[in-house]
């Protein structure tokens, strides 16, 4: 989900089944609580910190299936165990219904990046590397802003401005289209 969506792990790790509406034309996910893990290993399930974060998510249809099937194996296990799955239940647990300890799971991904061959990167780069991929393909900031819940687009264009260099040339590039595009019509039209 981090890589998907942009969320915090204490966006992921606080996300119950009823915050997910996947069976829809348009999925989404209502961002509601985090989840976080003190020093003294007690757990405490907040209300984001500002309205901003408490926000909407369109999900993409890739991250639909892999939640679809997450749930469907969930369910199965259910019925195997003999418990209810429940709309209340957060959806990434272990296997004894609690909640992974997110420094355990941050450590688990980079282990796994350096297996498959890739540069050891944190759980939390996954959350720029879809800002910073949304950007390169044109999103508007305000919507890559508004993914990330930050309070504000300054936040956004402040922390991704290592992408406006590509922009920039993207804009440039685009400005010659729209342009030529446009002399091409009037040369069309003087023609006639």
């Amino acid at each position: 989900m981090l890589s998907g969506t942009g969320a915090r792990i204490g966006e992921v790790l606080g996300c119950q089944w009823r915050d997910l509406s996947v069976h829809t034309k348009s999925p989404k996910w209502s961002i509601q609580r985090t989840a976080y893990k003190r020093d003294n290993g007690e757990w405490l399930i907040n209300k984001p910190n500002s309205r901003k974060a408490r926000r909407l998510i369109d999900l993409p249809q890739s991250l639909v299936l892999v939640l679809s099937r997450l749930r469907e194996q969930r369910e199965a296990d259910a019925e195997y165990f003999g418990w209810t799955l429940d709309e209340n239940d957060f959806i990434f647990i272990r296997p004894d219904s609690t909640l992974p300890d997110p420094h355990h799971v941050s450590r688990v991904f980079k282990e796994i990046a350096i297996k498959a061959g890739l540069n050891p990167i944190r759980l939390h780069d996954l959350r720029h590397t879809h800002a910073t991929l949304l950007l390169l393909a044109g999103i508007h900031p305000k919507i890559v802003s508004e993914r990330l819940g930050h309070a504000s687009i300054q936040i956004t264009l402040d922390t991704y401005s290592h992408v406006a260099p590509g922009l920039q040339q993207a804009a440039a590039k685009r400005f010659d289209d729209i342009v030529h595009g446009f002399y091409e019509n009037e040369t069309k039209e003087i023609l006639r």
